[in-house]
């Protein structure tokens, strides 16, 4: 397989990677065909990934807007991926060219093309770091380099979590991020469930069982269970709710959308 100029050298391009998965659904460029192979596998169980991956952008470019709009100019984004148009940092900075947009990703073609996108915007960075050590996040030079994470700030963490197993510790692992951001800060979030998909348990296992065989568990978790990462935090009207049903752009009746973008749910939770 030849290995094109963006994917760089030491990473394993016959191994399927998350990231490039979302890239495939998203329609973007920069995946393998056995990012393809096994995207297309976890689509034959569960045939509306993409329009859950495009509601679930559309929600974070709503929440962005939203934390501009509330005075927030400074964002960390953990589990970035690979940007696609319309990532945070041109949503946010066409809102507020002040804003500053740090991104966290352990993968490194993720963190490779976010550097070459990133090449010339003084106020967005890129660092790679894993979620599930949040103190070296916290320390990264890239992020204290360019957040004061004395003031408000919005993390967000968006289709992130639900890689990450309970033996992993996430819950503690936000926790820290939580306890660590100033008052007013905003966690954005959204999380894969089987509430809300308009099949059977039993059939959208088999979307599970793909990404278990590349060894990236997806973890369904329960409404309840996603409102835990929330703690000390107060929820941002309507709460956490399906990513459509979250301050929607234009009113629009559920009839009239793609009923696998109501899988999964996303919030927006405010520190007191």
């Amino acid at each position: 397989m030849e290995r094109p100029a963006w994917a760089p050298q030491g990473i394993d391009i016959s191994v399927p990677s998350v990231s490039r998965m979302y890239d495939f659904y998203l329609g973007g460029s920069h995946n393998f065909e056995v990012d393809r192979e096994a995207a297309r596998k976890a689509m034959e169980f569960l045939p509306g990934l993409p329009k859950i991956m495009q509601a679930n952008r559309a929600f974070m470019r709503r929440a962005v807007r939203y934390a501009v709009d509330a005075g927030i100019d400074q964002f960390l984004d953990i589990g970035s991926g690979i940007p696609t148009f319309g990532n945070v940092h041109e949503v946010a900075q066409a809102a507020d060219p002040r804003a500053r947009v740090a991104y966290v990703d352990h993968d490194p073609v993720a963190v490779a093309h976010s550097q070459a996108v990133l090449e010339g915007n003084d106020h967005a960075v890129i660092a790679a770091a894993d979620l599930r050590r949040p103190k070296e996040i916290l320390a990264n030079p890239e992020v204290t380099g360019l957040l004061d994470l004395n003031r408000p700030v919005a993390l967000l963490l968006v289709a992130v979590l639900h890689f990450i197993e309970d033996t992993d510790d996430p819950r503690g692992a936000v926790a820290e991020l939580r306890e660590a951001l100033a008052p007013g800060s905003l966690i954005v979030l959204t999380h894969a469930s089987y509430e809300g998909i308009p099949l059977s348990k039993e059939e959208a296992d088999g979307t599970v069982g793909v990404y278990r065989n590349i060894r990236n568990p997806l973890i369904m978790r329960t409404r309840e269970e996603i409102g835990s990462f929330f703690e000390g935090y107060e929820m941002v009207e309507p709460g956490l709710v399906s990513m459509p049903e979250w301050r929607p752009d234009t009113p629009q009746s559920p009839e009239q959308e793609d009923p696998y973008a109501f899988s999964g749910f996303g919030g927006v939770g405010r520190k007191a």
